[in-house]
């Protein structure tokens, strides 16, 4: 399906919608991974339960103001053999000449796994392997193939996303997060293997530090790590960005090494309308651009968001320009 020509800061399509924007230049393309909401009335709460996505809609775009393309269905939970439901924020790569989607979703028994699925197309359809990647889990799984050819695979989100119950390396049902004067939880980094279907080496947790060297507390709620995180290359730098949670922000933080310790640096994104906030962010010819999402589209409603995109600048010292997505463009 082909919807009408992008804009910057309006929804990339209308007809469904979209959240959680991993966006790749593939073939020289622009494709976008989102996940897919439901369109339903159904009540909100914090374990998430609202966001009951259950398959993947690819989009392309052959450039920022092109029409956008929707490529269909490219893998629904029904398909994949370990998965139950839920099917949350995806991300895709590309390695071995083939295009891997990483998934999230809630196994047979309620807890988040991450699984990959598959093919030679960027726009897929997707064929997933029949279990999750072993020892994985939480969600939000962005991965990053550095120009060494290493991937590695970053992921773990707090409250519905189960991150805080797996602190001790075993899934604890009940398990709470640190206290608030305590270190914040960071997520994930793990090597991947150079099938890109498992773990090379166990996931470790990343520090993120003040400029002090001082780790993010948990009360410091406009920087300590939520859910979403993202990992892209500037200058030689690795960026990592992710949400707020709480306080609805995007923000990143700078490190020399893919695996951290990352420095905090700032805002990227100011609230937008709804409860989440989730990015990726991705280079162009030769532009910047930030992929988020928000609600404006079905009024507000938390589980029914819609894609957009805007511009990301650099300032000379390579610190990101913050974006108000309503502001003046």
């Amino acid at each position: 399906m082909i919807m009408k020509n992008s804009k910057p800061n309006e929804p990339l399509v209308t007809h469904i919608y979209t959240a959680d924007p991993s966006a790749h230049v593939f073939e020289g393309k622009l494709y976008i991974y989102p996940s897919h909401d439901l369109d339903h009335d159904e009540p909100s709460n914090d374990n998430g339960d609202q966001y009951k996505m259950e398959d993947y809609h690819v989009l392309s775009m052959d450039n920022v103001n092109s029409p956008v393309v929707d490529h269909g269905e490219a893998l629904h939970v029904k398909n994949v053999p370990w998965a139950s439901k839920q099917m949350w924020a995806p991300d895709a790569a590309y390695k071995n000449n083939t295009y891997y989607l990483f998934f999230p979703a809630r196994d047979k028994d309620g807890i988040f796994r991450i699984g990959v699925a598959t093919s030679s197309n960027p726009a897929g359809p997707f064929i997933p392997e029949e279990n999750y990647i072993p020892g994985s889990f939480s969600i939000d799984p962005a991965v990053l193939v550095d120009e060494d050819s290493k991937a590695y695979i970053y992921f773990g989100g707090l409250w519905g996303g189960q991150l805080e119950k797996w602190q001790t390396g075993a899934f604890i049902s009940d398990a709470e997060g640190p206290a608030p004067t305590e270190p914040a939880i960071g997520p994930r980094v793990a090597e991947l293997s150079e099938d890109m279907l498992t773990f090379k080496s166990e996931p470790k947790e990343i520090s993120i530090i003040d400029e002090d060297g001082n780790p993010i507390l948990v009360s410091d709620e406009d920087r300590r790590y939520f859910e979403g995180p993202w990992v892209h290359k500037f200058k030689g730098l690795y960026y990592l960005s992710y949400s707020t949670g709480t306080t609805h922000k995007i923000v990143y933080a700078v490190s020399e090494n893919p695996q951290g310790p990352f420095v905090f640096k700032g805002t990227i994104l100011t609230p937008v309308i709804g409860w989440t906030t989730h990015h990726s962010i991705v280079e162009f010819n030769d532009k910047w651009y930030l992929f988020y999402h928000d609600c404006s589209l079905s009024d507000g409603v938390n589980h029914k968001r819609s894609v957009k995109y805007t511009e990301l600048n650099y300032n000379e010292d390579g610190t990101i320009q913050t974006i108000d997505p309503y502001g003046d463009k």
